[in-house]
């Protein structure tokens, strides 16, 4: 590991824009530095978008810096104006409250309690009032600069309500806040968070004077070898919350990952050390086809996201879909692993394989045809091969008679779930 966080964070490929690079590069090393990101509570749960400031935190949080991060409660009540053409629907303060409550959880889980903190900026934002916000910081914005703004400019030809327009005001008065009571002299945000960040650091040095120290860095923007955005799938987003994305399917999306975007996300996304990272990168040049650099960068990321256990039981459902040996996969290890395929449903009554697969479930299409693959050992129940016409489908036997599952030929399964 570097000597200065800096250095480790250009080496990782994580660094974007400094508004002082050799004053934050001393900061850094006279001191542990406060350093905050923002999220607005806009929904109930993270998504790996949100991995790429957070793993810029935790790694200052490793090297013994203090990382804070701001819930807007405030600020998520209004909306903020970046990276969308039209206006956000407001939340209702009941749904922001549950948001942050569940985002916080999230965020306690990958970074404990020691050295760090989560604030909510609704705490000070809503003691103000309007004639204190135009007195004491309206008056200290200049409209043509807001206008300029990148997250405003872009926004103008559809229009933008007065509303989202004073986002930037707020995230300002954030920072200053931090800044003054929580010893915060670091912001970091998205390359799209670059003119709310510069925002900030006018206001802190209007406010407090010019010699103030305050520093503003962005994570540069991931994208895919491909060129495509990261962090998507075909299902859609890849969230933190295991009730959204389970953590099979989460660390399935990690272990998918291109070689050519591995080491990338390797040096991103993991805390492994340089020569770990080389030596899973020459066994990816030289034995593609192991996966090994896929499978450690999926384990890491799983780990950190939901803990070890998750990455035992992914892999068990992993080992037992290659495998086709699902008799000791658990219920819950069934509704996580088997989302993906073609599901139906069946009663519980005990019946001939033959109308099961056709009549009761629909598997087969006829029943010559699944007599056929029963014949020919190509039809296993719930990972046991049956060659027997005149064999007995019991729902009660395996999964606590909730599941059972078929497999047709390798790699078809059939999720059947007992009503």
């Amino acid at each position: 590991m570097a000597d200065n966080i800096l250095d480790e964070l250009a080496w990782r490929g994580a660094l974007n824009q400094m508004t002082d690079e050799d004053g934050l590069r001393k900061l850094t090393t006279d001191k542990q530095v406060g350093i905050y990101a923002g999220t607005d509570p806009t929904g109930d749960s993270l998504h790996v978008g949100h991995l790429i400031p957070f793993m810029i935190l935790k790694r200052f949080q490793l090297m013994g810096h203090k990382p804070v991060i701001l819930i807007g409660g405030g600020t998520g009540s209004i909306g903020d104006p970046s990276g969308r053409n039209s206006e956000r629907v407001l939340q209702t303060m009941e749904t922001i409250a549950h948001n942050k409550q569940a985002l916080t959880a999230q965020m306690v889980r990958m970074f404990g309690t020691d050295n760090f903190r989560i604030v909510d900026n609704y705490s000070w934002l809503s003691q103000m009032s309007m004639l204190d916000f135009l007195r004491d910081y309206g008056k200290l914005f200049p409209v043509n600069q807001m206008l300029a703004k990148e997250v405003v400019a872009s926004r103008l030809e559809n229009g933008i309500s007065y509303t989202e327009f004073t986002y930037q005001i707020l995230q300002a008065i954030d920072f200053l806040h931090l800044l003054q009571h929580e010893d915060v002299q670091v912001q970091l945000g998205g390359a799209d968070q670059w003119g709310n960040i510069t925002a900030g650091i006018d206001l802190i040095h209007k406010v407090t004077g010019s010699d103030t120290k305050a520093y503003g860095l962005t994570n540069p923007l991931m994208l895919k070898a491909d060129g495509t955005k990261f962090g998507k799938s075909a299902g859609g987003a890849i969230w933190l919350d295991p009730e959204k994305t389970s953590p099979y399917e989460f660390y399935q999306f990690w272990f998918n990952q291109d070689d050519a975007d591995v080491e990338r996300f390797l040096k991103f996304f993991t805390f492994l050390d340089r020569d770990e990272i080389a030596a899973l990168v020459a066994l990816t040049q030289s034995h593609p086809e192991r996966r090994e650099a896929q499978r450690r960068l999926a384990q890491e990321v799983t780990a950190f996201v939901h803990g070890p256990e998750a990455v035992k039981e992914a892999e068990a459902i992993s080992a037992a879909l290659f495998s086709g040996d699902v008799q000791d996969l658990t219920a819950a290890e069934i509704e996580q692993g088997f989302k993906q395929f073609p599901d139906t449903t069946a009663p519980k009554t005990p019946e001939n394989i033959i109308t099961w697969l056709v009549d009761t479930t629909k598997i087969e299409a006829s029943r010559r045809q699944a007599r056929e693959d029963v014949q020919n050992g190509a039809i296993t129940i719930n990972g046991a091969k049956v060659r027997d016409v005149e064999a007995t489908v019991d729902p009660s036997d395996h999964f606590d008679g909730q599941f059972v599952i078929v497999r047709r030929g390798k790699k078809k399964y059939f999720l059947v779930r007992i009503r």
